[in-house]
């Protein structure tokens, strides 16, 4: 086996049916930074530095379904989002469009879908 070259994940990206959409809802939900954006890309920053999430145009972007059934379209990724408050974090994300769902496989993690379906989950810290 070859030696490992050194490698650092940086960004995690999204495919939507408009990156320019769903890009703006996370800079609500996050409070994130607009780094770079292009006719079919966006892509957002922490303040604070880290990992970074991008979000990119797909025509034939086809919306998952939680939870899924035999059949649908399964999620293909999910974010970890951790919360010091639960229920506020969970108002406020509806508050800039993300709708909770009624299943929800834990006590004390909420399960939510963004605007085009992709489900992100908050946790307590």
């Amino acid at each position: 086996m070859a030696e490992r070259p050194l490698m650092k994940l940086t960004t995690t990206v999204l495919d939507a049916p408009s990156a320019e959409d769903l890009a703006a809802f996370y800079e609500r939900l996050l409070g994130w930074i607009r780094r770079e954006k292009e006719s079919d890309w966006v892509l957002l920053a922490p303040p604070e530095g880290g990992h970074w999430l991008a979000f990119q145009d797909e025509p034939a972007y086809v919306r998952p379904v939680w939870p899924a059934g035999p059949g649908d379209q399964q999620m293909s990724v999910h974010l970890d989002i951790k919360v010091d408050d639960l229920e506020a974090a969970v108002a406020y994300a509806v508050s800039v469009g993300a709708t909770l769902p009624d299943f929800q496989p834990q006590d004390d993690v909420r399960v939510l879908l963004d605007p085009d379906g992709h489900p992100f989950c908050f946790y307590l810290s």
